[in-house]
């Protein structure tokens, strides 16, 4: 590539300082931690090897982004794939959080199991990674009207079994957009 292109050393440090975020990613995309770490690390190794074609770290991200999404959603179309989602707990909830909220993540967490693989990925973009309809558009490779479309689909089963306040703090914020 270019001088534009990403190098190895700017390639480590967006994996130090972006792989808590992309492992929530796709935490939040299987429920499972170990897949999770599985889709992550080929999503970062598959970057890496294209990486001469990145143009910078931005670009970078919502190419990883698109590589964990696609793995989840073209695993679910698989011949024989059932969902292995919500196999143990949420990484950060091994503290001692407070009870309710602890039963409001796991509610939640058995909605997102509910969606499909496609409409857990654009509530898992669209409101935990902050994406625009547009990013998260680009980053499914469909169009921002089925972006729209899946996400009123998706909130509108989300609501139906999830007892709390689907657009409070467990969808962080942004759901207005």
């Amino acid at each position: 590539g270019g001088p534009m292109a990403v190098g190895s050393e700017e390639f480590s440090e967006f994996v130090a300082a972006r792989w808590p975020a992309l492992f929530r990613t796709a935490y939040l995309l299987t429920g499972d931690s170990r897949r999770a770490e599985d889709l992550t690390q080929t999503a970062l190794a598959s970057s890496f090897a294209r990486r001469a074609r990145i143009r910078d770290v931005h670009t970078l991200e919502a190419y990883v982004r698109r590589a964990l999404a696609n793995a989840v959603i073209s695993a679910a179309r698989r011949p024989g794939h059932r969902a292995e989602w919500l196999t143990d707990s949420p990484p950060e909830q091994q503290g001692s959080d407070a009870i309710a909220e602890t039963a409001g993540r796991l509610a939640l967490a058995a909605a997102l199991d509910s969606l499909s693989p496609r409409q857990r990925a654009v509530v898992v973009l669209r409101f935990y990674d902050d994406l625009s309809v547009a990013a998260t558009a680009d980053t499914l490779g469909c169009s921002e009207g089925n972006v729209k479309r899946t996400t009123y689909e998706a909130l509108r089963r989300l609501r139906a079994l999830v007892p709390v306040d689907v657009d409070s703090d467990l969808l962080i914020e942004g759901s207005g957009r």
